[in-house]
């Protein structure tokens, strides 16, 4: 696991996101520390709400790590975190270390994502790739390393690859749903936890390719090309539509944060992640990440109702 990059929220001037998350925020200053760690894909959204919230309450200082999803919810489980952002949901194996530790939790699904397979902007020999492809391209022994092994009308173009590691939830899905198994992968590709080296990496690659969330993409179309996925049903581009009404398959899924229900105890810990609740398509927006539907809105605010001490 590589070190995790740390945000710090600092009042930036952002556009206005609403008022204070409740009541209680109203009525006396707050002051603490709220530690979230996990997802390299969720970070950008937990740092937008961080932001926006330091402009309600500023003495509260929460920090965004970036240690992937399996890295966040090993601190989480340790009682090193309070929320741990994550983009897949947790599984038995931290399930039992939470339990192990007393660490109790809930689940919040806070945005939603398609996960983009991008190549360099001048790879105008491919628009789109099956998952057949892809599994051709990522499966464990592949030795394919050049265009034209994956599709013999491709030009004679070295494949460079670049992904997340292994402690990346993004990771984790990908290779189950295109490889067919958790952390089925070849390994012999430039791995990094941090999305925005995987950028680089592709950006500076003729031939490159590399997968992330959305929203990396949306911040560096400049530089990269998204392509179109084909699970059987023709080609379908990532984007906000096709990841909610579920067309994008099968690379569509939600995004979490998982508090803490010892650390929701804290006033400063339920006040920031009620603000995040209540201001959770503001912050999407301004993050460029897929907001929730108005069917999904409804149950995040009943799941965080329910999960308030």
């Amino acid at each position: 696991m590589g070190a995790a990059a740390l945000f710090l929220a600092a009042a930036l001037p952002l556009s206005a996101c609403g008022g204070s998350a409740g009541a209680e925020s109203q009525q006396q200053d707050l002051s603490g520390t709220v530690k979230v760690d996990g997802s390299s894909t969720v970070a950008p959204l937990t740092t937008a709400a961080a932001e926006f919230y330091a402009e309600e309450e500023p003495e509260v200082r929460v920090t965004v790590g970036t240690s992937g999803t399996g890295g966040g919810f090993e601190k989480f489980c340790n009682g090193e975190t309070d929320i741990s952002d994550a983009s897949r949901p947790i599984e038995d194996d931290e399930k039992s270390a939470c339990q192990k530790n007393g660490v109790t939790y809930g689940a919040l699904t806070v945005a939603n994502d398609a996960l983009t397979v991008v190549v360099d902007k001048d790879a105008d020999w491919v628009d789109c790739l099956t998952t057949a492809q892809l599994k051709k391209i990522w499966e464990p022994g592949s030795t394919v390393d050049n265009w034209n092994q994956v599709d013999a009308q491709f030009p004679d173009e070295s494949l460079k690859l670049f992904g997340p590691g292994t402690d990346s939830g993004t990771f984790d899905y990908f290779t189950e749903e295109i490889n067919g198994e958790e952390g089925a992968s070849r390994t012999d590709y430039s791995p990094s936890e941090d999305d925005n080296v995987i950028v680089q990496g592709v950006a500076g690659s003729p031939g490159g390719m590399g997968y992330f969330g959305y929203s990396y993409f949306e911040e560096n179309q400049d530089e990269l090309k998204a392509l179109q996925i084909n699970s059987g049903k023709g080609c379908v581009a990532p984007g906000a539509k096709t990841a909610q009404d579920g067309t994008y398959t099968p690379l569509s899924r939600p995004l979490f944060i998982y508090p803490s229900k010892e650390a929701l105890g804290r006033d400063e810990v339920l006040d920031f992640v009620q603000y995040y609740v209540d201001n959770n398509a503001d912050i999407a927006k301004d993050a460029r990440f897929i907001p929730l539907s108005s069917r999904q809105a409804q149950q995040l605010t009943s799941d965080f109702d329910q999960l308030k001490p």
